[in-house]
């Protein structure tokens, strides 16, 4: 515990300046102990729990097999020794082809279901704008022909039409 980390750290927060003599870090001190006692505690438990686990399964704690080992056949000097018959395979070792077939059902039920119940959305209809009217011919004609003529008018005159256009 850095007294002047934590004392730093309160006045950051909340911009109460300690003292290091303050008795507020023998609270912090007494925190610290209890925390550390119970951390202790609760991982002697999960310890003990996990023995147990893997006790009732079967497994060591490294993973192997509680299986005691096969005893050494019995060799003599002109006998080849025989080999010695598999020992029976730990539980997972018998469930993991049950869960590999469980887990490639679910991949092929899921690619089922969404093959049948989800369908591609329809494209979206292609739509074609409709001919100009001769309205609309007639108002872009007049508009380039505007846009021809206004940079050739007088300042004054453009200025007053350009304000002219501007209104609603």
């Amino acid at each position: 515990m850095d007294q002047h980390k934590l004392r730093t750290l309160v006045f950051e927060k909340t911009g109460v300046k300690v003292d290091i003599d303050d008795p507020i870090f023998a609270l912090v001190a007494l925190n610290e102990a209890v925390l550390a006692e119970a951390v202790e505690r609760h991982v002697e438990r999960i310890d003990a729990a996990s023995v147990a686990l893997a006790a009732r399964l079967g497994v060591a704690d490294a993973g192997m097999p509680l299986v005691p080992p096969a005893p050494a056949p019995a060799a003599t000097a002109n006998a080849p020794s025989a080999p010695s018959a598999p020992s029976a395979p730990a539980p997972a070792a018998r469930l993991l082809p049950v869960a590999l077939g469980a887990a490639a059902f679910g991949a092929v039920l899921v690619l089922l279901g969404q093959a049948l119940f989800f369908r591609p959305a329809a494209p979206a209809p292609v739509t074609v704008p409709a001919p100009l009217t001769s309205a609309q011919i007639a108002a872009i004609a007049t508009g380039e022909k505007f846009n021809r003529i206004l940079p050739r008018l007088d300042a004054r005159t453009r200025n007053a039409v350009q304000a002219e256009m501007g209104k609603p």
